[in-house]
């Protein structure tokens, strides 16, 4: 296991586990475990070993939010300086990874998510939560609007009417109201959520890895782009998956009747 900038790594076969391990401070994200964390996404891209993600938080909090909120919300209180808007840059481009990473992730949500976390857990491939878990999105309790992010990628992710009643009413939910809205892939009890986490994402690394990462930039490139543009990103995604090793193991097992050996290449 590495640990760096508040961050805990380790390898598990082709599965990376990522936890934020600052307890202490409820798995806050500070601008170190930003850049670290973003470092290591944008690596995960150009590197073999890693074929699938799990990012999880530790004790019983999953992630509740920016360290940056925190500190200027107690100068705001001083000061109520008007640049706040620039300490979110960082955090822009860490969000931006979590979102064009063509490994897929998984996110094992262990615990409480609060502000800035939910883009962590939710901007994951497939969603494990745990039942109980609770989910606030503070800002307008703050005075604040979403940022960091969040008015992207949150109406891409969670129903248009849903969202409104979070940021507008800022009342906390659970894991088992996400999972009714369809937003968690497997709500399991608390003691769980690592083992189903690490069982989908064993599954994900033994999958093609280049064709798992186009299918991914395809969706998301879909919802921005009109129906000719959409199919011709097909039609390139579809070149370069015949070009990969994956592609011609898939077809000779489907021949010979067995299951496929991907090597995520």
């Amino acid at each position: 296991m590495s640990k760096v900038a508040g961050l805990e790594i380790e390898q598990d076969g082709g599965v990376s586990i990522v936890r934020l391990a600052r307890p202490e401070q409820r798995n806050t994200i500070d601008e170190e475990t930003c850049h670290a964390l973003t470092d290591f996404l944008r690596e995960a891209n150009f590197e073999r070993t890693t074929r699938a993600i799990v990012l999880t938080g530790t004790d019983r909090d999953f992630c509740t939010g920016a360290q940056a909120a925190i500190q200027s919300a107690n100068v705001v209180a001083e000061t109520r300086p008007l640049d706040y808007r620039w300490k979110t840059r960082d955090y822009n481009r860490l969000f931006e990874a979590l979102w064009e990473i063509e490994i897929p992730v998984v996110s094992a949500v262990n615990g409480n998510v609060a502000g800035a976390g939910w883009l962590m857990a939710l901007l994951a491939d497939l969603v494990v939560a745990a039942r109980g878990a609770r989910w606030s999105h503070v800002f307008v309790k703050r005075g604040m609007v979403p940022h960091a992010g969040d008015p992207y990628y949150l109406p891409r992710i969670l129903p248009f009417h849903r969202l409104n009643e979070l940021a507008m009413l800022g009342e906390p939910v659970e894991s088992e109201t996400l999972s009714d809205w369809g937003v968690v892939n497997r709500l399991v009890d608390g003691d769980a959520v690592m083992s189903t986490a690490l069982e989908l994402a064993t599954k994900l690394a033994g999958g093609p890895t280049r064709s798992i990462g186009l299918a991914k930039r395809l969706y998301r490139r879909s919802l921005e782009s009109d129906l000719r543009g959409a199919y011709d990103q097909e039609v390139a995604a579809l070149a370069l998956a015949t070009t990969t090793s994956d592609r011609v193991e898939g077809v000779k097992s489907f021949i010979e009747r067995r299951p496929p050996e991907f090597e995520g290449n």
